[in-house]
C-alpha cells in the first residue's frame, strides 16, 4: 500500500500541454477514481504516474520518497490494462503466475498466491483454460489476478472494463470495490464513464484539460460541483444548464422558497449568472391553466421505474427525471415547478459555481 502525491505536475508535447500543474494526493488504501472525457489527461497522467512518460515540471512522491525519475520497475506499480494484454498462448494459470515468474519467485509461493486469488475472484474452475475460451467477465478477472499476484505500492486501472456489456460492467464494478475493500489496496481508476467512477470510487478526481477540476467524494462532488464543466459531467441524465430565458419563471418562483441565507446571495446574481437545475429537481403537474411555467413535452424515455421527460419552451429544452409510469404523451402541456436545492448559480465569466 503506498501513498501518491503529485505536486505541480506539467507534462508538454510541442505546444501541447497535456497536464498543467497537476497537484493531487492518492490515498493509501483508498480506491480513487480518475475522470473525464477523452483529451482530458487521463492516460498521460497514468502513464506518467507508470514511469513510462516523464514530467517535464514538478514531483511525484511514493510514500513521501521523490520517484520522478525513477523507473516504471523502481516504482513498483501492477496495471490492469483496458485490452487486457493477456497472452493467448497461455493458460489463466500460467498468465496469472507470468509476473512472479519473471521475478524468479519460488513456484510453491506462486501456486499458493494463486490458490488465493482464484478464490477471492471465484475463477479456479477456469485456470486450465486459455483466454480465448473465456468470457469477457471471466478474462477480466484473470486480468485482475496477474495485476494483484505481486505486492505492489498501488494498483492502477485503465478502463478495465469499458468493453464489457452493460450487464457485466455492472456487475464487475460491484467485484471490483468488494475486492479492492477486502484486500485493502491501494487503486487507481482511470476512466471516461461517470457511472463507473462515482459507483467504485472513494474519491473522485476530475481533470479538465490537463487540470485537476475538483476532488471530493462522489457525493460531495454531485452535490457541490466546483464549476458548470463538473456539473456537466456529473449524473445521468445530463443536468440542465439553461441558455435562455424561457424557463426563467420557474426559477423565479423555486427561489422564493429558499431559506433568507441563500436568497440574497442568489439575488444578487440572478439573473445575470448561469442557471442550472437538475433533472430530478425538475416537477411536472397537470396544466390547471395556461401560463409562464408551462411547457409541452417533447420527448418521453420510459426506463422501467423512472421516465426520463423532456419538455421545450421557445426552443429551449429542459429534462425532468419522472415516474415510470407518469400519465404523459408527447404533445401534450404541462406545468412545471422546481425543487430550489436542485438549483445551481455559476458565474457566467469563469463557470465556477456562486451557491
Amino acid at each position: 500500500m503506498a501513498e501518491i502525491r503529485l505536486e505541480g505536475v506539467t507534462k508538454r508535447y510541442g505546444a501541447v500541454t497535456a497536464l498543467d500543474d497537476v497537484n493531487l494526493t492518492i490515498d493509501t488504501a483508498a480506491f480513487t477514481s480518475v475522470f473525464g472525457p477523452p483529451g482530458s489527461g487521463k492516460s498521460v497522467l497514468l502513464r506518467i504516474l507508470l514511469g513510462l512518460e516523464q514530467v517535464d515540471e514538478g514531483k511525484i512522491l511514493i510514500n513521501g520518497q521523490d520517484m520522478t525519475f525513477a523507473s516504471p520497475r523502481e516504482r513498483n506499480l501492477a496495471m490492469v490494462f483496458q485490452n487486457l494484454a493477456l497472452f493467448p498462448h497461455l493458460t489463466a494459470r500460467n498468465n496469472i503466475a507470468f509476473p512472479m515468474r519473471r521475478r524468479g519467485t519460488a513456484e510453491t509461493e506462486i501456486e499458493a498466491k494463486i490458490d488465493e486469488l482464484a478464490n477471492v475472484l471465484s475463477i479456479g474452475h477456469i485456470l486450465h483454460k486459455k483466454p480465448a475460451a473465456l468470457s469477457g467477465g471471466e478474462r477480466q478477472r484473470v486480468a485482475i489476478a496477474r495485476a494483484l499476484i505481486r505486492e505492489a505500492a498501488v494498483y492502477l486501472m485503465d478502463e478495465p472494463i469499458a468493453a464489457l456489456d452493460a450487464r457485466l460492467r455492472d456487475a464487475m464494478r460491484v467485484e471490483l470495490k468488494r475486492l479492492q475493500s477486502e484486500l485493502g489496496k491501494t487503486f487507481i481508476y482511470v476512466t471516461h464513464d461517470c457511472d463507473e467512477a462515482m459507483s467504485v470510487a472513494d474519491k473522485m478526481a476530475i481533470l479538465e484539460n490537463g487540470h485537476v477540476a475538483q476532488v471530493d467524494r462522489p457525493d460531495g462532488i454531485y452535490a457541490a460541483p466546483a464549476s458548470v464543466y463538473v456539473a456537466e459531467l456529473m449524473g445521468s441524465p445530463r443536468i440542465n444548464v439553461l441558455s435562455g430565458s424561457q424557463f426563467a419563471d420557474i426559477i423565479v418562483e423555486s427561489l422564493k422558497s429558499l431559506s433568507e441565507s441563500r436568497v440574497p446571495q442568489i439575488q444578487s446574481g440572478y439573473p445575470d449568472c448561469r442557471i442550472a437545475l437538475r433533472p430530478e429537481a425538475v416537477r411536472l403537474h397537470q396544466v390547471s391553466e395556461q401560463g409562464a411555467n408551462t411547457a409541452c413535452v417533447s420527448d418521453i424515455e420510459r426506463l422501467g421505474a423512472f421516465a426520463i421527460v423532456t419538455v421545450s419552451k421557445g426552443g429551449e429544452s429542459l429534462r425532468s427525471v419522472s415516474p415510470g409510469d407518469i400519465p404523459l404523451a408527447v404533445g401534450d402541456d404541462v406545468c412545471l415547478t422546481a425543487d430550489p436545492d436542485g438549483i445551481l448559480l455559476f458565474d457566467p465569466d469563469n463557470g465556477s459555481r456562486l451557491i
